[in-house]
């Protein structure tokens, strides 16, 4: 299998730390508000990646944390936390509001067919973890006391922005946080590991440490919460795009101090999913939520397949145009798949090249699209139903799409494989549109006249024909 890895920024072949065991980690939600789409995207496109390795005959081990002390609203260590914030807008408790965001979390993640980690753990769990990591780096020479609290010192690395694209004077502080560097600092990129009585005074969630009465700091609990339930040697990190830098630097800065040795081998991060305003934020105010496109009349698993439409290392835009658009060929897809016989017994060498093609598409840095693809080529491939219901069951165990339906009798399983493949690329071009990803646009253009299929604009959306 190759992965893109964000660390050195190529494509590596995936070679765990221990045989086939592989330890993987993901950044879990901070649980203040709603998750909206954007972030899911980050969690489909890692539950695609943890299946499919497992599917590869990996043995896999995945942690996730939940943010619910800590995270500040600013990544300078400045700002109300985010935590707080939430309940004071809901006049709640701190762990209420935990409670209450982390249940509608994993709400969503179920509706989305995302399988929940091995292992959750909330940080509030681990305060013990973080305050004897933080004793060893102060131990070791690499944090530091200043005004009450425990900075980390970045001084002490030889290189400290180690995913080689960043540069000072962009992630100088205040540049997108409009915040006042902080005093205490020794240096513009250190960060706090430990925060005490003598700042954020209004924190409700506050424990006894050698340094003070307070609370940690956002960068620690992840390091912390990997090392103990995954040990020394992680295999993968996830994450979106925008955690690599601080809070995924900052983690490599202290874990590999702590450790005395390199940390983790892979990096994958998932890009931004975009609106017509640009990235998804919740600090945008209005922003779309798994409800949000439930009461609006769309499954969810539609939004799934539409995450799986782009390569997850490209940015994705939204739009309700692309999503009917692959409303229509998920509808198709099922109702095609339905309309599959059982009789018959199961062509193994040919349900074997046919998984093989899958395989092939996701060892080759996790290409979704392609996968995709070769749910169509199953349906067209000169082999019986049984072999087909019998490979898209398989291939269904990584995609999650629940393909394998029993449609109700009022539903009558009606279509070909070709609408449903000409449906799904009509999506898959809108898709790359709405993304200026002109080439992919045009090159499934020609797919479609190849196939004599003329597209029609219309203000409904395409529509599409067969001209011979």
């Amino acid at each position: 299998m190759i992965l893109y890895n964000s660390l050195g920024q190529t494509k590596q072949e995936f070679v765990p730390h221990e045989g086939n065991k592989v330890n993987m980690y993901t950044c879990g939600p901070t649980v203040y508000h709603y998750a909206h789409i954007g972030n899911l995207r980050t969690y489909i496109m890692e539950d695609v990646l943890e299946k499919y390795l497992r599917f590869a005959g990996y043995d896999v081990k995945r942690v996730m944390n939940i943010t619910d002390v800590g995270h500040l609203s600013s990544d300078a260590d400045t700002g109300e936390d985010k935590m707080l914030a939430g309940a004071k807008r809901e006049h709640k408790s701190v762990m209420e509001i935990a409670k209450f965001y982390t249940d509608a979390f994993f709400s969503d993640c179920e509706k989305l067919n995302i399988k929940r980690p091995d292992v959750v753990e909330p940080a509030t769990n681990c305060i013990a973890e973080f305050i004897q990591m933080i004793s060893v780096l102060l131990e070791k020479g690499y944090a530091y006391i200043a005004g009450g609290n425990v900075y980390f010192d970045t001084s002490k690395l030889d290189t400290y922005y180690v995913f080689g694209n960043m540069n000072e004077e962009d992630l100088a502080v205040g540049v997108r946080d409009s915040v006042e560097e902080d005093e205490n600092k020794r240096n513009k990129t250190d960060f706090v590991l430990w925060f005490t009585k003598s700042k954020f005074d209004s924190q409700e969630l506050k424990w006894e440490s050698p340094w003070g009465l307070g609370y940690p700091g956002w960068h620690i609990e992840c390091s912390s919460i990997s090392c103990k339930h995954c040990g020394e040697y992680l295999d993968i990190h996830c994450g979106g795009i925008d955690n690599a830098f601080p809070h995924h630097t900052n983690e490599i800065a202290q874990s590999e101090a702590f450790l005395g040795h390199k940390w983790c081998n892979y990096w994958f991060h998932v890009l931004h999913l975009n609106d017509a305003r640009g990235k998804m934020s919740k600090s945008k105010g209005d922003f779309l939520t798994v409800s949000l496109l439930e009461s609006k009349g769309y499954n969810p698993l539609v939004y799934r397949m539409f995450c799986l439409q782009s390569h997850y290392r490209k940015p994705l835009t939204f739009s309700y145009e692309s999503l009917d658009n692959t409303a229509k060929a998920y509808d198709k897809l099922i109702k095609r798949i339905a309309s599959l016989g059982t009789d018959g017994g199961v062509e193994q060498d040919k349900a074997d090249a046919l998984i093989a093609a899958f395989k092939e598409a996701l060892d080759n840095d996790l290409n979704t699209s392609l996968a995709l693809t070769s749910v169509y080529d199953v349906l067209k491939a000169d082999t019986n139903d049984a072999t087909k219901r019998y490979v898209l069951a398989e291939i269904d165990k990584v995609l999650s799409l629940d393909l394998i339906q029993e449609l109700p009798e009022e539903q009558p399983a009606g279509g070909d494989a070709l609408s449903a493949e000409i449906e799904a690329l009509i999506a898959q071009r809108s898709e790359a549109r709405a993304n200026k990803d002109w080439a992919t646009a045009d090159a499934i253009r020609d797919k479609l006249k190849e196939m004599h299929v003329v597209l029609l604009d219309t203000k409904d959306g395409v529509s599409w024909k067969i001209e011979n």
